[in-house]
């Protein structure tokens, strides 16, 4: 049924149709009681005759339009017309991110804040126990601003307060977009979600929770780089296939130029395990928001120009320094940087460092700290009355909310002397006489080697280290 203009729905007066897809028609409309313009979308035609389902329906709009995030579609009401359920929502306008792809691969900075963006979207929802399950291109709108908006969000699982997961939901996917579904659709039944798109557990029929949303998170930031499906074949099986037991192309295949920052950060995401994934869409927000800002060749120049605010001129310091050890290992890195052409940049020794960290932290407490080779983060070993613990900081956001994360708590023992893998990925420190290393955000501790007296240093290429034993 196609509406005409001046047809109310409730207080609300359709002036234009928008689009048209599976899961309902979308009309321009305008809000008599406040004036406004407003999008407002009609529900599948059997739906408001199944009681439970618009029961589930309007719980679940209800929590999502709670949310009140930039980088949410804002819902602002739910009901029936003439049998058929609706929703109204803001009005959008822009483009689809499907639509924005079909120029091919983004440049690395918009990647980085589209996907920024994204991922602080997803991490407001998950933080009220709402998990999207069909984060794809067509689901993520690009206003005129540059305000990126995820749709469809939230209503196809509604966890319980406490939970991870929760029950499947009845119906999926019923915000509206102006852009009809394309190629990929969402799969109905006990597979849920978009071939392509779902992360290895939803493709195998398992619960989803929020490191779900990640890979799929991972799957839309692989295709914004390379302008390619991380996972497609020809046809929804094989795709499937792919997903459970295939790795995507190389991100640096065909010769492209990829800041290592952003290629970490998406095969974190893409991991087959979700215990091996990025664990938080927060975490994942604030390191790509560390990745943005000007630069050039395989950098996007994260860090704050000298001069450019508060941190500017301390920034542009630490983007010269290679990673830097304790003290106690300063004879290792000596050895390899006088067998490579880094001799020059360890100017700095781990007591500049730590001082310069103190204008960072803040707190003064800080022992030894190392930066990664690409410049982007920093770590740091912390005092505290508790026990030692070990940081990473993103030194781009240095000082805002979500830019420090404690990577192993107080109590793990006393750790010293952080380095990162030359690949930034992982970051090795020294613990109780072991050498130990921890996932850049944070993940399971690995023992690398015992009976060690100091922390490490890499060769070039990263296949070796040298410790004091």
């Amino acid at each position: 049924m196609s509406l005409a203009a001046g047809t109310k729905i409730g207080p609300y007066e359709i002036t234009g149709a928008l689009g048209a897809g599976g899961m309902g028609e979308v009309y321009r409309a305008r809000d008599e009681r406040l004036n406004r313009q407003v999008a407002v979308k009609l529900l599948p035609a059997g739906m408001a005759q199944d009681a439970e389902r618009q029961r589930r329906f309007e719980q679940e709009a209800r929590a999502v339009a709670a949310l009140y995030h930039p980088n949410i579609l804002a819902i602002y009401d739910v009901g029936t017309w003439q049998d058929q359920a609706y929703l109204v929502t803001e009005l959008l306008e822009g483009e689809s991110l499907r639509q924005r792809l079909r120029t091919g691969a983004m440049a690395p900075r918009k990647v980085a804040d589209i996907g920024a963006q994204l991922a602080a979207g997803l991490a407001a929802a998950h933080q009220q126990g709402i998990v999207h399950r069909d984060l794809k291109p067509e689901n993520i709108f690009v206003t005129r601003d540059e305000r990126v908006k995820i749709l469809d969000f939230g209503l196809a699982k509604a966890a319980p307060a406490g939970s991870a997961t929760a029950p499947q939901a009845a119906a999926e996917g019923y915000t509206p977009s102006t852009v009809p579904t394309l190629a990929a659709s969402t799969l109905p039944g006990m597979v849920l979600g978009t071939v392509g798109y779902m992360a290895p557990e939803q493709a195998r029929g398992e619960a989803a929770d929020a490191r779900s949303d990640i890979f799929s998170l991972g799957a839309v930031l692989y295709e914004m780089a390379t302008g390619e499906r991380a996972f497609h074949k020809d046809s929804g099986i094989d795709t499937m296939h792919a997903i459970l037991h295939e790795e995507p192309r190389e991100l640096t295949a065909g010769g492209r130029d990829l800041p290592p920052g952003l290629t970490r950060i998406i095969e974190r995401c893409l991991e087959k395990s979700p215990e091996r994934r990025l664990q938080s869409a927060g975490d994942v927000a604030f390191a790509l928001e560390g990745l943005s800002g000007s630069g050039s060749g395989t950098q996007l120049g994260g860090m704050a120009a000298a001069g450019g605010g508060a941190h500017g001129g301390w920034a542009a310091t630490l983007r010269r320094w290679w990673p830097v050890a304790g003290v106690v290992v300063a004879a290792a890195l000596a050895w390899f940087a006088a067998a490579r052409h880094y001799a020059g940049n360890y100017a700095a020794s781990a007591e500049a460092a730590a001082y310069r960290l103190r204008q960072v932290t803040f707190s003064g407490r800080v022992q030894n700290a190392a930066t990664s080779r690409d410049g982007q983060f920093v770590a740091y070993t912390e005092a505290t009355p508790a026990g030692v613990s070990l940081h990473t900081l993103a030194i781009a956001t240095a000082g805002a909310a979500g830019s420090d994360v404690q990577i192993v708590p107080p109590g793990h023992g006393c750790c010293l002397a952080p380095a990162f893998t030359p690949n930034g990925s992982r970051v090795y420190f020294l613990a109780n006489s072991w050498i130990e290393s921890v996932p850049l955000l944070g993940g399971p501790v690995r023992k690398i080697i015992g009976d060690a007296c100091g922390g490490v240093g890499f060769s070039p290429h990263g296949r070796r280290i040298a410790f004091i034993r």
